[in-house]
């Protein structure tokens, strides 16, 4: 696993957190932020996992 995956996967959970956790407390905004948060962690994780099959590759 390479850094990549490594910080996406913990954006994505943080994300999902704060998505979570403004559903139950009825915050809107708080709940956008995690959706955001959840989105741009699974482009980071999938950047790194290409950069992955790509190494294996090689």
């Amino acid at each position: 696993m390479n850094k990549d995956q490594a910080k996406g996967r913990v954006k994505e959970v943080k994300g999902k957190v704060k998505e979570v956790a403004g559903k139950i407390t009825g915050n809107k905004r708080l709940e956008r932020e995690g959706k955001i948060q959840n989105s741009v962690g699974k482009v980071q994780a999938g950047y790194g996992d290409l950069k992955e099959d790509i190494k294996k590759a090689s």
